[in-house]
């Protein structure tokens, strides 16, 4: 079992940044691909970015991409999204969620086996 919680949400302007944290515990001793999804007001929870097990590969959703940096520390057992230049529709609950399945790195929530509790993120206009 892993167990992931999520921090660095926030009320940020347009144009600003934070950087979200996911600290993983539980069976840390093996490597999983990480993603990082959200699920805005009205919508369906949707893919934001990945990053596979050894960290060599990163993957972005089309709305995000140049803005958003995904990255992990394996020695500290955690995954970031630092996420610049935001704007009011990215506003959402951030969650971060672990791939155990060996094989390639996916976008769709099916694939994933470990889920975060959420990080709020809201940005004004």
């Amino acid at each position: 079992q892993v167990q992931l919680v999520e921090s660095g949400g926030g009320l940020v302007q347009a144009g600003g940044s934070l950087r979200l944290s996911c600290a993983a515990s539980g069976r840390t001793d093996r490597t999983y691909h990480m993603g990082w999804f959200r699920r805005a007001p009205g919508k369906e929870r949707e893919f934001v970015a990945g990053i596979n097990w050894s960290g060599g590969s990163t993957t972005y959703a089309d709305a995000v991409k140049g803005r958003f940096t995904i990255s992990r520390d394996d020695a500290k057992n955690s995954v970031y999204l630092q996420m610049n230049s935001l704007k009011p529709e990215d506003t959402a609950v951030y969650h971060c969620a672990a791939d155990k399945v060996l094989g390639p790195m996916s976008m769709s929530v099916a694939a994933y086996d470990y889920w975060g509790q959420g990080t709020q993120v809201t940005v004004s206009s």
